[in-house]
């Protein structure tokens, strides 16, 4: 879960950032990009500062542009609270980077906010209802598409939570929230290991394309490969290949390729440590050569699973069907 916390000065959105974050939620604000730049220039932080270089930030890079500086530390394996949201383009940012953001905001009446405002004691606080409202009317809604736009926020907030009573009862809000809109995003089987066989592609020597295999039983990883000049050659990369350090055209001077392929290290892989990949399920980044077709067929691999074509393989695919080997594509991002 992603949640995004909004809501003015003294509504509790700190403490619903503390109640999420004893709860393994990882902490992060939007004011924290800007106290990184006051920092990395040597200015003192004070509220009005922070307002004007959280706008000069926005005027740089786009109303969103504090998001987007927050947006890569995101994790897909981590649950999140974000403070500090106060534009709408800052949602629309959190939004497109993960479907798992969710908007929260918290309201409290003007007189109990300004008591818990008045109670924390920071210099430039308002200690009046009039003061607190004169501060806040540039940050509910400004001509200035850079500034900050509060009341746009709100109206697009996924929860309210009133905070007007106590800490109880704000916390049983939270958690209440949070039991009815936990949800998961998995990866399909199939996802899961092309993924990973992107990932052992990331390790290919190649200089060429980097292509890999992943070869599973009952859902196990019993084997992968990626391609790359055999075990004690100089790889590919450091000039071990004369065609591929060439660039040659596609489908020419093969006789001289000294490279192995993703599918061929994953077989010879499983042989070496002596693995039986007979009626396993070989995921390849992309479809499979005449070569690795054979040796698919021969080693009694019962299904092919491939991301993208390979260049001169409708004759490799035509031989797997022959041969009653399951195929079948799957379109992952980016093939």
């Amino acid at each position: 879960m992603i949640f995004g916390v909004s809501g003015l000065n003294g509504a509790g959105k700190s403490e619903v950032v503390s109640y999420l974050e004893a709860r393994s939620f990882y902490a992060l604000s939007l004011s924290d990009v800007i106290r990184e730049v006051l920092r990395d220039r040597g200015i003192e932080e004070t509220r009005e500062r922070m307002i004007e270089t959280g706008n000069a930030i926005r005027g740089e890079l786009g109303p969103g542009g504090l998001a987007l500086k927050l947006a890569d530390r995101l994790l897909p394996d981590r649950n999140y609270v974000i403070d500090s949201i106060r534009h709408p383009e800052e949602v629309a940012v959190l939004r497109s980077h993960t479907s798992r953001f969710q908007l929260i905001w918290v309201t409290a009446e003007d007189a109990v906010r300004l008591e818990r405002i008045r109670a924390r004691g920071r210099s430039g606080d308002p200690e009046t209802l009039d003061e607190l409202r004169r501060l806040e009317a540039r940050e509910l809604a400004n001509e200035d598409p850079s500034a900050q736009q509060l009341l746009a926020v709100r109206d697009l907030a996924d929860f309210t939570i009133a905070n007007d009573g106590s800490l109880e009862d704000l916390h049983a809000k939270i958690q209440s929230l949070l039991e009815r809109s936990y949800f998961f995003e998995r990866p399909s089987w199939d996802e899961y290991f092309m993924s990973i066989a992107r990932v052992v592609g990331s390790r290919s020597n190649c200089v060429k394309r980097k292509v890999a295999a992943v070869i599973t039983k009952d859902r196990r990883i019993i084997s992968t490969g990626y391609n790359g000049t055999p075990r004690g050659v100089p790889n590919c990369n450091e000039g071990g290949c004369p065609r591929c350090n060439a660039f040659a055209e596609g489908g020419t001077r093969l006789d001289e390729c000294l490279c192995s392929h993703g599918e061929e290290n994953a077989i010879t892989q499983a042989a070496y440590h002596g693995v039986t990949v007979r009626g396993g399920t070989l995921y390849s980044t992309f479809s499979p050569c005449l070569t690795c077709t054979k040796m698919i067929i021969n080693a009694g691999i019962a299904e092919v699973v491939y991301n993208a074509d390979y260049p001169l393989g409708n004759v490799a695919l035509d031989l797997l069907r022959e041969a009653g080997v399951k195929l079948r594509q799957v379109a992952l991002g980016n093939a």
